[in-house]
Order: C-alpha cells, then sequence, then structure tokens
C-alpha cells in the first residue's frame, strides 16, 4: 500500500505551501474574516493540539519532534503491511502521515508550528489549525468509520 504514499506527499506539499503564504501575507494575531464563521490569524504554536503544553519552557518542541517521528515510522510500516484491498486505511494513514511530517517540518525548521485557520462560532473561537491539523483529523475520521465497517462486518 506504499503506492498511496503519494497522498502523503501532496498534504506536506499543500501544508507548507499554505503554511509560507499564511506567514509571508498574514500578519500574527491580526484576523482577516473570510466567512462568518472562518478567519485567516496567523498563530505560533509551541505545543500539541489544542495548545496542550504551550506554556511549558521549551523542552515541548524535542518531545513532539521524537513523537511525531515515531509515529511517522509507525505508520510507514503499517503502510507497508497492508492488504492491498485495505485501501480506506491506506487513505487515513497517508493522510495522517502527511499531516504529521508536514507539522514536523515547522518544529525542525521554526521550532513551532504555524498556524493560521481559524473557525468562529458567534464570540466562540475554536483553537487556530493549518493544513496538516485537517488532513490528520480526516485520516483519524476515515480510520475510525473504516473501524465500524470492519466491525459491522464481522458480525
Amino acid at each position: 500500500m506504499i503506492r498511496y504514499l503519494w497522498i502523503s506527499v501532496l498534504v506536506i506539499a499543500l501544508d507548507q505551501a499554505s503554511k509560507v503564504a499564511a506567514a509571508r501575507y498574514l500578519i500574527r494575531h491580526a484576523e482577516i474574516t473570510l466567512l462568518p464563521f472562518l478567519n485567516l490569524t496567523l498563530t505560533y504554536n509551541t505545543g500539541a493540539a489544542f495548545g496542550f503544553l504551550h506554556d511549558a519552557p521549551g523542552w515541548q518542541n524535542l518531545f513532539f519532534i521524537a513523537v511525531a517521528l515515531t509515529a511517522s515510522v509507525f505508520i510507514f510500516l503499517w503502510l507497508r503491511r497492508l492488504p492491498a484491498n485495505d485501501r480506506l486505511t491506506a487513505i487515513g494513514l497517508s493522510l495522517i502521515l502527511g499531516g504529521a511530517i508536514g507539522n514536523l517540518v515547522d518544529r525542525l525548521i521554526h521550532g513551532y508550528v504555524i498556524d493560521f485557520i481559524d473557525v468562529v462560532f458567534g464570540s466562540w473561537h475554536f483553537w487556530t489549525f493549518n493544513v496538516a491539523d485537517s488532513t490528520i483529523t480526516l485520516g483519524g475520521v476515515l480510520l475510525f468509520f473504516d473501524g465500524l465497517r470492519a466491525i459491522k462486518g464481522s458480525s
């Protein structure tokens, strides 16, 4: 199922291109409204998802680099062992792998992850995220539904 790695490469390219554009054209913490529920807001995330460990004194970057490297190797090995007919799992894993590497590149280059997508509902803001975060989430959703399908098929 290595043939699905093109998805990971595409995710990395789109993620990095969007982050370069965000860093170049957006002003940090200044909101640009695209839709009533969607802003572009440049932020630098030194933590993980949902701001986890964002206020740690700096060790977290090495920790998250190690986690991303370990997860990437694990996912790659999992992809290599998948049966040829397990397409949904392969697509989900490829999306997660591309997102993990996209954010890993940021941590290695900058020491933080560039986020810029800001979803808003009234006065409530979701945590700012990026293309890599989106593909990790989408890949997780695909794996979840694939798991449900497997459970339903085994009953």
